[in-house]
């Protein structure tokens, strides 16, 4: 079963090129909460979710399924960037949360990039 799901993302995934492209929410019905845009290329799925409280959610995996029927890991800091870039987000500081042990939910190797409407004041400048 998990290599007849593999194979089946794998054929979806060769659909795709480099680019991204915004898939329609109709074909994600699955998802709770619902974000509100969703795109797609060959190695990755993203998902933009509504601001609140002074950011918003970006969150990315891959679209390769390992063995074990997970998304695989191992997304860089350089494909992370790239990505909030092209979400339209590159003049923007994001972050990634580390919670304290008793708040981690693990559930997926996928990263959640929190994009701030404010400028961080720690954050190294050029």
């Amino acid at each position: 079963m998990l290599s007849a799901n593999r194979a089946i993302v794998a054929r979806n995934s060769a659909q795709f090129g480099t680019e991204f492209v915004q898939v329609p929410l109709s074909l994600c019905p699955q998802m709770t909460p619902m974000p509100e845009r969703v795109y797609r290329n060959r190695d990755f799925l993203v998902q933009v979710y509504a601001r609140e409280r002074g950011a918003q959610r970006i969150t990315i995996c891959r679209t390769k399924l390992r063995r074990d029927g997970d998304y695989e890991d191992g997304i860089s800091w350089d494909e992370l960037q790239e990505i909030k870039s092209k979400m339209g987000f590159g003049d923007r500081d994001a972050v990634e949360v580390y919670p304290p042990e008793r708040d981690v939910a693990n559930v997926a190797n996928m990263r959640h990039l929190w994009v701030l409407d404010y400028r961080l004041d720690f954050a190294w400048r050029h």
